[in-house]
């Protein structure tokens, strides 16, 4: 049997190649760029030896890249293409036959820049879209501007839109002009080859750093002019008017579909918004296909002073958002055909406020912090197209060929379907451990970003980190009983994601005593963490759905102790009752805004609670009259299932509230207990 090709030494090389420059923010972004290598495989049929073009697939990333990422592509195959190819008009018919073409099963899709790559003869090649490179690529006179910092070592090709043409350009070239050893593509980034995979990243990251300093030396030294006079409000001030504002503009981005954001008001970003080009450039829009299909063609701009009251900025937001869609419908209108792919939605994916920082969006959060990454390096193209010339994107009427490419459709076609909560954030409160932790993973799983909120920060960060996934899990260090903690932590989170979905008020604790015995400091304690800290959670929570204005979901872990007299359980019976009214209360008034409110019942959740762990568990097993450790066995077989009671199964019971299915359900109570007919509702 013929080895693994993927084991070649070249392509061994070049996955690892691809995840040095993919790591690099100044050599690519997310999912940017493709890199490649030709190698001699044997046919395991024939014997024969082939040469196979092995290239980043499509949307794969370089930084992330595996071998299986990678197309294998037979080169022969490829190259006979040219014979069937009868013009640009036929581009997109094309893709479909790279299938034809590829040696071997499994492997990657080929992207449609795999003939920029197969038609070059080189041996390795990269293609990748570094800032300052855009920046030539972008400028006016950009061919110029190249062959004065570059001479006859870098080519030229104008603004095309990549695919089997621009291939055949691209070797013709080469071949006339066999000193080049890269070519810059109008309005798009840089390709560049050599016989080594060595030589060829060694080579992108010189032509990289050429091109930085080549714009050092002789751009212009404040190619944005000079900051417009503001009053520019200190860092605690610009965090606490993006707390305030980001549910607004998360609500406005999500008028089409729910978006989860992302909050940036790094130097870069500021200096940007404070220049006086900042209205001109912002809407001249992005010209890196791999940048506008993150940001859509431009952002939107707030054009009201830092200082201004908030109402007058929320106000403005409001009105720009609607200026906004009618803009870019009529750029849909004025560039679709009859086979254009309907529209996606009118809604900016980023919004930017002067003397604040910039809001990113996306269907999750980090699809929210990539757009985020590629307006960055887009206000870097800008400056650096701007020191050259002046900054120069392709028109409209190409950005509208790429987003609304037949191919790129397909690739949105090809995508899994989301998880019933992608683009939802969750707050859970205690749930660094036992029914919150559950509640939390729970949600996490079916693809909400989560905030896992509780009094032990260290416990919080542990469980945030064993989620695994950075941009969908937060951990937040707070006491629910303190409205200052509060209040910081769902404006930590309102940066962070741009808002709040599901709220879910788990913090607790517990203690077991006669009427006679209770302390009454132990009772106030009891309510301060569980009716007040439930109180201040949900009061903070509906100030931020009802500016979002797309409704949500609080929950409350309540207890079938709030139904059922149990005895000696005075101060967390009359506690969890509390929090079961407040369930009521709360459904009634915020019905209005589309929030619903509703509980859970648990019962003696024994196992992995951090409540059963202390003298809770002892107390209890004195009031029922049973050794501890057999507490829960006790608390089973006293129910209709004769089930133990496991966090998880409250995690599902909070899980089945808030996932969609229960969409007009408010203000009712799921019972999570195994079935006591004690506790039954009468």
């Amino acid at each position: 049997m013929a080895s693994d090709p993927l084991q070649h030494p070249d392509l061994v090389a070049l996955v690892e190649r691809s995840r040095r420059l993919g790591a690099d923010p100044r050599v690519t972004n997310f999912g940017g760029g493709n890199t490649s290598a030709k190698v001699e495989l044997e046919d395991p049929i024939t014997g024969e030896r082939r040469r196979v073009l092995a290239v980043k697939g499509s949307g794969g990333d370089l930084g992330t890249l595996t071998p299986a990422g990678l197309a294998l592509v037979d080169l022969e195959r490829l190259r006979a293409m040219e014979r069937v190819y009868e013009g640009v008009d036929q581009e997109d018919e094309m893709v479909p036959l790279l299938d034809f073409a590829r040696f071997g099963p499994g492997g990657a899709v080929p992207s449609i820049d795999t003939p920029l790559h197969g038609f070059l003869p080189a041996a390795h090649v990269d293609h990748l879209h570094p800032d300052a490179l855009i920046a030539f690529a972008t400028a006016a006179g950009g061919r110029e501007q190249v062959a004065a910092a570059f001479g006859g070592r870098l080519g030229w090709l104008d603004w095309q839109r990549p695919g089997f043409d621009l291939g055949l350009k691209l070797r013709d070239l080469a071949e006339a002009q066999p000193a080049l050893v890269g070519v810059v593509l109008g309005g798009h980034g840089v390709i560049s080859w050599a016989e080594t995979s060595e030589a060829c990243e060694a080579l992108s990251r010189q032509l990289i750093a050429e091109a930085e300093n080549y714009l050092a030396a002789n751009g212009r030294a404040q190619p944005l002019g000079a900051a417009r006079p503001s009053v520019v409000p200190s860092a605690d001030e610009r965090r606490r008017r993006a707390a305030v504002l980001g549910p607004v503009v998360r609500g406005l981005a999500s008028t089409d579909r729910r978006v989860i954001g992302h909050f940036t008001d790094s130097q870069l970003v500021l200096d940007f918004l404070a220049s006086g080009s900042a209205p001109r450039l912002a809407a001249l829009g992005t010209s890196c296909p791999d940048h506008f299909l993150r940001t859509k063609v431009r952002p939107l701009l707030l054009d009201l002073p830092a200082n201004a009251a908030l109402e007058e900025q929320t106000a403005r937001l409001r009105e720009l958002h609607a200026q906004y869609r009618d803009e870019y419908r009529d750029y849909y209108e004025s560039n679709a055909t009859e086979d254009s792919p309907p529209i996606r939605g009118a809604d900016p994916a980023i919004v930017l406020a002067p003397g604040i920082g910039m809001w990113s969006f996306g269907t999750d959060s980090q699809t929210a912090r990539i757009a985020g990454e590629f307006y960055v390096n887009a206000i870097n193209v800008m400056r650096g197209a701007e020191a050259l010339s002046s900054y120069t994107p392709i028109p409209d009427s190409e950005k509208f060929r790429v987003e609304y490419w037949e191919l790129e459709e397909r690739k949105l076609r090809m995508r899994p379907p989301a998880p019933p909560l992608a683009g939802r954030v969750a707050f859970v409160t205690g749930a660094a451990s036992g029914i919150g932790l559950a509640i939390a993973k729970r949600l996490h799983a079916l693809g909400a970003a989560v905030v896992i909120a509780d009094i032990d920060a260290d416990a919080a960060g542990r469980e945030a980190e064993a989620l695994a996934d950075p941009d969908r899990a937060l951990a937040l260090p707070v006491d629910v009983s303190d409205e200052t903690s509060v209040s910081k932590a769902f404006e930590t989170t309102s940066l962070r994601f741009g808002g709040v979905d599901i709220v879910v008020n788990n913090a607790g604790l517990a203690t077991s005593a006669s009427l006679l015995e209770t302390d009454p400091a132990d009772y106030d304690r009891l309510q301060a963490v569980m009716a007040r800290g439930s109180f201040l959670v949900s009061r903070a929570a509906a100030r931020v759905l009802i500016e979002q204005g797309m409704g949500g979901d609080i929950v409350y872990v309540a207890s079938k102790n709030a139904v059922f007299a149990d005895p000696n359980n005075v101060a967390y019976g009359s506690v969890k009752a509390a929090q079961a009214h407040q369930v009521r209360l709360l459904a009634a008034e915020l019905g209005p805004h589309r929030i619903r409110v509703n509980g859970v019942h648990p019962d003696a959740v024994v196992r992995g609670s951090r409540i059963f762990a202390g003298e809770w568990a002892r107390e209890r097993a004195e009031a029922h009259g049973v050794p501890v450790e057999e507490l829960g066995r006790f608390y089973a077989e006293r129910t209709l299932l004769k089930t133990e009671i496991l966090p998880e199964h409250v995690g599902a019971a909070v899980a089945a509230l808030v996932g969609g299915d229960l969409s007009v359900t408010t203000g009712t109570f799921v019972p999570v207990d195994g079935g006591i007919p004690a506790a039954f509702p009468r």
